[in-house]
């Protein structure tokens, strides 16, 4: 249950980001029930992509900056936060999923959406433990 829980925030925040910041977005229609049917599936899969880089190469990243996240009080996490999204963008682009992120500063303002929304949901579903 928890799984499922986590899949469907993380689409959430990634379909919130898709719509507050430029720059990030999934290639097919752009309005109404069209829209919806062709969008749910890819973003599914990059909220599962995103999972996946986030719990294998994010703490991988963590340790290797740790000199880095002191110096800058944590505002690094942004930065490799940014990278992730920037790689989940690619790794999507390598499966055909459609999903685009567009340069840096469109990946460092997903990066706080999908953290800030993604706190929201949690705190709105709460734990199921």
């Amino acid at each position: 249950m928890r799984f499922l829980s986590w899949v469907v925030t993380t689409a959430i925040a990634v379909a919130v980001a898709t719509l507050l910041i430029d720059g990030i977005y999934f290639t097919g229609p752009t309005h109404g029930q069209d829209e919806i049917q062709h969008k749910l599936v890819p973003l599914l899969v990059v909220s599962l992509i995103l999972g996946v880089i986030t719990s294998f190469v994010k703490p991988v990243l963590t340790v290797l900056s740790i000199p880095f996240i002191i110096i800058t009080l944590g505002l690094f996490l942004l930065v490799i936060n940014a990278a992730l999204l920037k790689l989940t963008s690619w790794v999507a682009d390598q499966l055909d999923v459609g999903f685009h992120v567009e340069g840096f500063w469109p990946a460092v303002g997903g990066a706080i959406v999908i953290t800030v929304v993604t706190w929201i949901v949690d705190g709105l579903i709460g734990d199921s433990r």
